[in-house]
């Protein structure tokens, strides 16, 4: 019908043909112009076309600007399609309010309305959060342009700013006030809500805990009414989290190898006051430690020669702290014999019937890298060498985990940060490794005055003020007065942490007492001088330290009807002094520790010009063990002895026994005595030992409450001239007793009670201590 249809249309036949060749022909000319590259415009006869674009609305932003967005230009088709396009791509620029294209005629009408100048951004309705911290959450800034996916993103960092806090019930409420010349102040209207608190927590699947032992495991506590200063019984996600590790690790050092975490849901109850969280778990089997063994990939390392570091008994319950420290304490012995790339792995072998496990620690070769650099960012006031120079490795050492961990140790102990974050990345090569070092300064100056009372000194109060990292050089520098009743002091002291660039910590001190002894040894005495020091490390654990004191003693106000003793000790004396201390410590805190020893041996010779000449030594030591939770045994020891040379030990240079020293006597209560006077006059030698043992209460660890049984014992004795009118035994003298630690808000407060229960008639008992200060 093709033909019969063309040629009914069309009855020329030839000239059908001749237009079917002549169109052959042009779409063969326009292909191959495509093919060259040349652009040729083809036009539908009768298709309209953009005559003109015309911008409308527009004040700020320029109409070629508005153009230059669109998809269409003058002269192409009004495709529809395209239109489409180009609207969305004015609404994605965020200038526009509303964008609406029209056609006129030819025309391409594009009308415009321009989004706000945000002129000011104000908060209101904020208490708890000033408006600085709020102003720095959001990205929206004056002179900004307004936009509403901008505003609601910034409403929703507000309110996960107090969720952090622990207000879930916040609403964030912006408006705005409209301004001339198309601006407005913006202003975020804030409803802070009520702290929202944990009301319960809930454990399920947990057989061998109760729910009682969970909750002391977790951060999270439930709300109570004394728990007003504490935060953490409000609900915090990033806590939770932090929740569910906690009972992980708790439950893999307690044996539960198979120990799994199913799920954590915090459930708001509807008046959006509280939560409820509830932990599924599922505890698994209790596994022992099986047998141990180490092997080695190493050249010409001996097995036998690092096994010894693995404290692993066979049949203990398993413990995933345990078989971490055996593999760090493989590494660092196998560091320390020389092969610095180390790579210690764990092969835990399950047996399942015998609920035991089995493990192989391989030590292997490590991939061979290089410290390539050291990278150190957030330090804007410590100096970078400050830094640095606790660093256990430089850059071209081989990179050793051990000496990292060591550094970071070493960062901590400095004081001088809040945050220490040490990474790694790659460097230039495979076998390098960049360290990349990220602090966070805190302050290092502190003023403090403090209140308070001892039984030993009375009523006291304290001020001090001190830089530990003065000019950013790790530099401490301190000076503090004190006033008691019993005792006045001022000390001034300096502290170069590396002197000349090594690994000396050297310093002065200037200080200057006065002390009423009249109580005690009917005399007052004043002590005025100065002492250089300085110590080194001879290894991690080892610490030796030596100094040079002089200073100038005034014994006064000796009492008519003191001891002959101590009359004879009237007057002023110049006391040249050097002293040496050899420490060696592996406790794994000094200031509060649960575990390790250490051992002190303390030498002081005088006689190096002055108007004294003594030797005198002594020896302290300790030992801590943590039995359970917040039961640890503590047991110390010393022994010191005095000796003149060539003349007698002066009472201010006696040892005195009790007070603090010997709970349950008085302060100098124990020792050589005047039989008739009963001043006390101080031994030449001395001994104390004690057992303390720490007590949990029961109590929520926040309120800081503790107890504690103790025993103490020990001696002094020998004093030269010997004399019949003088009490000296030297027996030993002991008592028992219990004891209180609370950090309150306003300060430690430690009550101690003690009962005497070896003693002598003429010695002086005191019960009863109290100690209680603050600062402030």
């Amino acid at each position: 019908m093709g033909p019969r249809c063309l040629r009914h249309k069309s009855p020329d036949t030839k000239f059908g043909g001749t237009l079917i060749r002549g169109l052959s022909i042009f779409i063969g000319l326009v292909m191959l112009a495509m093919s060259l590259g040349t652009p040729v415009e083809v036009r539908a006869q009768g298709a309209p076309q953009i005559a003109e674009i015309i911008v409308e609305g527009s004040a700020r932003v320029e109409p070629a600007t508005v153009r230059s967005y669109l998809l269409v230009r003058e002269g192409d088709p009004f495709d529809a399609q395209r239109i489409d396009r180009s609207l969305k791509s004015l609404f994605a620029t965020g200038l526009f309010a509303d964008v609406s294209i029209g056609r006129d005629g030819g025309a391409l009408i594009i009308t415009v309305v321009e989004n706000p100048v945000i002129n000011r951004i104000a908060f209101e309705g904020n208490q708890r959060i000033d408006d600085e911290e709020l102003a720095a959450e959001i990205s929206l800034r004056p002179r900004l342009i307004y936009t509403r996916t901008k505003v609601q993103n910034d409403v929703n960092r507000l309110q996960t700013l107090y969720q952090r806090e622990g207000r879930f019930a916040v609403t964030v409420e912006p408006k705005i006030i409209q301004l001339p010349q198309n601006r407005i102040d913006l202003v975020y209207e804030i409803n802070e809500g009520t702290l929202t608190t944990v009301q319960n927590i809930r454990f399920i699947g947990n057989r061998e805990f109760d729910d009682g032992d969970l909750r002391d495991v977790i951060r999270t506590v439930e709300t109570r009414w004394y728990r007003f200063l504490t935060s953490d019984d409000t609900y915090d996600p990033d806590r939770m989290t932090f929740d569910e590790e906690l009972l992980r690790r708790f439950y893999l050092e307690n044996g539960y190898a198979d120990f799994r975490m199913l799920s954590a849901v915090a459930e708001m109850t509807p008046d959006r006051q509280n939560f409820f969280l509830t932990f599924t778990i599922e505890e698994g089997e209790r596994y022992t430690f099986g047998e141990l063994s180490v092997e080695s990939n190493l050249r010409d390392l001996d097995v036998a020669d690092i096994s010894d570091v693995v404290e692993i008994e066979q049949g203990e319950w398993y413990n995933s702290k345990y078989v971490d420290d055996a593999s760090d304490a493989l590494t660092d012995e196998a560091g320390n014999m020389g092969y610095a790339f180390v790579d210690v792995r764990q092969k835990l072998n399950r047996d399942r019937e015998n609920k035991s496990i089995d493990i192989v620690f391989e030590v292997a070769e490590g991939p061979r890298v290089f410290v390539e650099r050291i990278n150190i960012t957030g330090n804007s006031r410590t100096l970078d060498e400050v830094i640095r120079r606790e660093f256990r490795l430089i850059e071209g050492d081989a990179f050793n985990s051990s000496k990292v961990s060591r550094t970071m140790r070493r960062l901590q102990d400095l004081d001088f940060f809040a945050k220490v974050d040490l990474s790694r990345t790659q460097g230039t090569a495979e076998d390098k490794t960049v360290l990349n070092l990220d602090v966070e300064e805190k302050s290092t100056g502190s003023l403090s005055i403090g209140v308070g009372y001892s039984s030993d000194s009375g009523p006291l109060a304290e001020f001090s003020i001190r830089e530990r990292n003065l000019l950013g050089r790790g530099q401490d520098l301190k000076l503090a007065f004190s006033v008691s009743g019993k005792k006045n002091a001022v000390d001034l002291s300096f502290t170069e942490p590396y002197f000349m660039d090594r690994e000396i910590a050297a310093g002065f001190d200037l200080f200057r007492t006065t002390q009423d002894q009249q109580s005690t040894s009917s005399f007052s005495s004043e002590q005025t001088g100065m002492s250089l020091r300085f110590g080194y490390p001879i290894t991690e654990q080892l610490h030796q330290s030596w100094r040079y004191t002089i200073k100038q003693s005034d014994i006064k106000n000796v009492k008519s009807t003191a001891s002959t003793f101590v009359q004879a000790q009237a007057g002023s004396r110049l006391l040249s002094e050097v002293g040496h201390v050899l420490l060696y410590d592996k406790r794994n805190s000094s200031i509060n520790p649960t575990d390790g020893y250490f051992v002190r041996m303390t030498n002081e010779l005088a006689g190096f010009g002055g108007d004294v000449s003594y030797l005198r030594n002594r020896v302290t030591g300790g030992n801590y063990h943590k039995i359970a939770d917040g039961w640890v045994l503590g047991l110390t020891g010393s022994a010191a002895i005095v000796t003149g040379i060539g003349e007698d030990v002066t009472i201010l240079d006696r040892y005195f026994l009790g007070g603090s020293s010997l709970r349950g006597f008085a302060v100098s209560g124990v020792g050589p005595r005047d039989r008739t006077s009963l001043d006390a006059l101080g031994g030449e030698l001395t001994y104390t030992g004690g057992i303390d043992l720490s007590v949990p209460l029961g109590l929520p660890p926040e309120l800081g409450i503790s107890g504690k049984l103790f025993t103490d014992f020990g001696s002094v004795s020998r004093v030269r001239p010997t004399s019949a009118s003088i009490y000296d035994e030297g027996s030993m003298r002991a008592s028992i007793g219990t004891g209180i630690m609370w950090i309150s808000p306003v300060g430690p407060l430690s009550l101690d009670y003690a009962i005497p229960v070896m003693k002598e008639s003429y010695d002086k008992v005191q019960n009863f201590r109290i100690n209680f200060g603050t600062r402030f």
